[in-house]
């Protein structure tokens, strides 16, 4: 049982005949359905059923001989509502079977981006034409969360913001010149971790953490596409799973200026969330690359 499952609406999901049915209804009543040819030549079918306009659950495999569907895998899938990158994009394929990683160096995290790719069959149609890495695309991100809590905004006047802003912008600048090999931005970073490091060491004698720190991305255990988060809350609504009826909220996030829609089942949410409070929880990352024609 995939345990992001509950994170779409199906936590009641008990036993294996229960998702089986629920298998099974997908295959014969897809909302979307293609078709593409994977790395060993195989034909591979990639159907998707929606429980909401945003979300649902993939189901990859193949036909066979006779007719019958053979799953393969399956997975949950949220659907972001608008581009979070634009740094070129490298696709790798998993060990286990046809689904595949996306990897990005985006600048504004530090760190290498993970992300489990949503159109596996877009993809495989691109690799047919053009090699990765693809560049000059566009790649939306979505995040499911398994749980998490609210916590309050940082207080900040106009001057702290505006001095914020640009030490982000000076800090991405830099960070964009360090990765061409700029020594002099590489050792201007290295001095600014060095400052933060410090100033973090005496606030937190006297302060909370979080009152120290506005938002963090980071990895989370040992899935390469999992991350432990904290960001700001740009949006808020309030939806449900059609068949289950249990009541999902989706809230536009902005962690490390990275911006990315995130779902996660009510039940499993801490706090009221609200514009300008913050979201923190643990993440799975999925992403849909924008190929251009």
């Amino acid at each position: 049982m995939h345990r992001f499952l509950r994170t779409i609406g199906f936590s009641e999901l008990r036993n294996k005949k229960q998702l089986d049915e629920l298998i099974e209804e997908i295959i014969n009543h897809p909302d979307t359905e293609k078709i593409a040819v994977d790395s060993d030549g195989c034909e591979i079918i990639e159907m998707i059923k929606l429980f909401h306009e945003s979300f649902g659950i993939a189901v990859c495999g193949q036909y066979q001989e006779n007719g019958q569907f053979s799953m393969d895998y399956y997975y949950p899938v949220f659907i972001g509502q608008e581009a979070s990158t634009n740094e070129q994009i490298e696709v790798e394929r998993h060990a286990g079977n046809e689904s595949y990683a996306g990897i990005c160096d985006e600048m504004r995290l530090g760190v290498t981006l993970i992300f489990y790719l949503q159109n596996v069959a877009d993809y495989l149609n691109q690799k047919a034409v053009r090699e990765s890495p693809f560049q000059n695309v566009t790649t939306v991100l979505s995040a499911l969360a398994y749980n998490g809590k609210i916590i309050l905004p940082i207080g900040k006047n106009e001057e702290q913001i505006r001095n914020t802003e640009k030490n982000r912008l000076n800090h991405n600048y830099l960070m964009a010149a360090a990765r061409d090999g700029d020594e002099e931005a590489i050792e201007s970073l290295t001095l600014e971790d060095i400052d933060l490091y410090s100033m973090i060491s005496k606030r937190v004698e006297k302060e909370d953490i979080f009152s120290i720190v506005e938002s963090y991305f980071m990895p989370y255990g040992i899935e390469s596409d999992q991350y432990s988060i904290m960001g700001t809350i740009l949006d808020v609504k309030e939806t449900c799973n059609r068949v289950t009826e249990e009541k999902i909220l989706i809230m536009k996030i902005n962690s490390n200026d990275i911006i990315f829609d995130l779902c996660i089942n009510e039940k499993d949410l801490i706090g009221m969330p609200e514009i300008g409070r913050r979201f923190k929880g643990n993440i799975w990352m999925q992403g849909k690359i924008n190929f251009l024609d």
